[in-house]
Formats: C-alpha cells, sequence, structure tokens
C-alpha cells in the first residue's frame, strides 16, 4: 500500500484528496473503490490487499473524511464537488477506464459517473444503495453523522463504533480494532475524534429529508453492474431491488444474510464474489 494526494479545486480554492494505491500499475485492470458517507479508504483495506493481486486498486479518502482536507467552506460538500474530484482522480491515473466499487455514497458517486457520456467506468460493484432512498433512512444517517462525540481511550472509540456500525454484520475483533484505529484522531488535548468533518451533514440541513429517486442516472448507465445488499438493510430495499432488476435484466445482484446497511466487505466470501464479476 501506497500513500498519495493531489490538489483539486472547487468553488472556493483547492483541497487536498487523498488515496491509497494497492498493487502495480495497469491501465486495463485499474479499480477505484470508495467508501460511505462517514467512513474512509482503509475500509478497503482487506479488500484491495487480495485485488491488488491482479488488479492496481485505488482507494481514495473523499473530502471532508480520512486524510484529505476538510473544507473550510461547508456548503461546498455535496455530490457536484465529489464528482469532480473522482474524475480528477480518474485523470490523474491516466487510464481510458476503470472498475468501481463503491460502498453506499461511494456507490451513488459511481452510478452518477457511470451515468456519463463517455462514461469510463467499465465495470460497477454498488454496495448497498439503489435507486430510491426513503426519508426515514436518510434522517437515521443524520442522526449520528453530526454529533461529533470524543473518546478518551481507543476502547471507548471501539465501542461507539460496533454499537453504531452494527449492521456491518459479523466483523472480527481485529477488524473492529482496524476500523477504529483508522476512524479517529488523537485531538490537542488527548481525545480521539471521528476522521470525518461533522460538517459533512449540512447536506441533511440545506433543504427537507425526503426521498431520493436516482432513477434518471440508472437509465443511463451501460456497463455492467453487481449489486450488492445486506438482508437487514434500511437504505436499499427488496422493493427497489426489484425495480432495478426489472429495468436492467443484465444486472448481477447477491444479498448477505448476516447484516443491514451496508455489508462489510471484508471477508473472503465478499471478496470472491466480487472478483469474480470484475474477472468476467
Amino acid at each position: 500500500m501506497n500513500k498519495h494526494h493531489y490538489l483539486a479545486l472547487w468553488l472556493n480554492g483547492f483541497h487536498k484528496v487523498n488515496y491509497f494505491t494497492w498493487g502495480h500499475p495497469n491501465p486495463n485492470r485499474t479499480t477505484i473503490a470508495v467508501h460511505g458517507l462517514t467512513r474512509n479508504a482503509h475500509d478497503f483495506d482487506f479488500l484491495a490487499q487480495h485485488l491488488s493481486k491482479d488488479y492496481h486498486v485505488i482507494c481514495p479518502d473523499i473530502v471532508g473524511r480520512g486524510l484529505s482536507d476538510w473544507l473550510r467552506n461547508k456548503t461546498d460538500y455535496g455530490y457536484p464537488l465529489y464528482l469532480s474530484d473522482m474524475a480528477s482522480l480518474i485523470s490523474r491515473l491516466n487510464v481510458d477506464s476503470v472498475n468501481w466499487i463503491g460502498t453506499s455514497m461511494g456507490g451513488i458517486i459511481g452510478m452518477m459517473l457511470a451515468a456519463q457520456e463517455n462514461s469510463p467506468i467499465k465495470k460497477l460493484v454498488i454496495n448497498d444503495v439503489g435507486t430510491h432512498i426513503s426519508a426515514t433512512a436518510l434522517q437515521r444517517l443524520a442522526k449520528y453523522v453530526g454529533l461529533n462525540p470524543t473518546f478518551s481511550s481507543l476502547r471507548d472509540a471501539e465501542d461507539y463504533f460496533r454499537k453504531t456500525y452494527s449492521s456491518f454484520g459479523n466483523l472480527t475483533d481485529e477488524q473492529w480494532r482496524h476500523m477504529t484505529v483508522h476512524g479517529v484522531f488523537k485531538t490537542k488535548d488527548g481525545l480521539y475524534q471521528l476522521s470525518y468533518d461533522p460538517a459533512i451533514v449540512n447536506v441533511f440541513n440545506v433543504q427537507p429529508i425526503v426521498d431520493i429517486d436516482l432513477s434518471y442516472f440508472w437509465l443511463k448507465i451501460t456497463c455492467p453492474v453487481l449489486l450488492i445488499r445486506g438482508k437487514e438493510s434500511d437504505l436499499l430495499s427488496k422493493n427497489t431491488v426489484n425495480w432495478m432488476k426489472m429495468s436492467k435484466p443484465s444486472m448481477k445482484f447477491v444479498e448477505f444474510d448476516d447484516c443491514g446497511h451496508a455489508p462489510h466487505l471484508m471477508s473472503t466470501e465478499h471478496v470472491q464474489i466480487i472478483k469474480e464479476f470484475l474477472d468476467e
């Protein structure tokens, strides 16, 4: 694993976007993996390590998360900026096409990019998000995203992660610790704080929370798609999955029994299913 960054430009100036690379550069086998709303690139360490035997894997920290900059102008957080940053990342890689793996927010970014004319996305893996997102699910996310708790120890932080992300599924103690270590940073006061800007919740505060319809983008996607769902997910409903299947019969679909939103993608089973899809 190697660490890199680049400067991206938006309306109010430049900001740093951090990313990690796994494996050797390969213009025909480049895969980008993008995390969920409050998460970071290290969620894909296990997946990237295994895929890197055959793929060049790129795992960015979306701005406001992980080691990427926190924006001074908090109203800039949102999908237009995220799409621009990821387009810059793809250009920086100097490849004509990429595979895309996206969890939740990362899946939405992937759908939006794949829907564009002349999109470089050649295969799309969407982890537990779809064309319809209910206001109820969004309200649940909004409740914890802006809390900004601090912890006196890593043990306390890990307890928070185990409770907040219990729907991720059956993680080992080592995996919970991995999520915790990479999910917090130490403040000047010696406390541990979550490694994302709590202002990313502003996207929920700009206007009333309502159902989101992404079918406009979905219907424009032409590349092969693998959709993953956690059986207990409240973000990706069975009705949404059925509609996506009906509108795109070629879509591959897999559901994992032991989780909700969103499958952690840290098990050998998860990795194998994704790799088989990418290898096809």
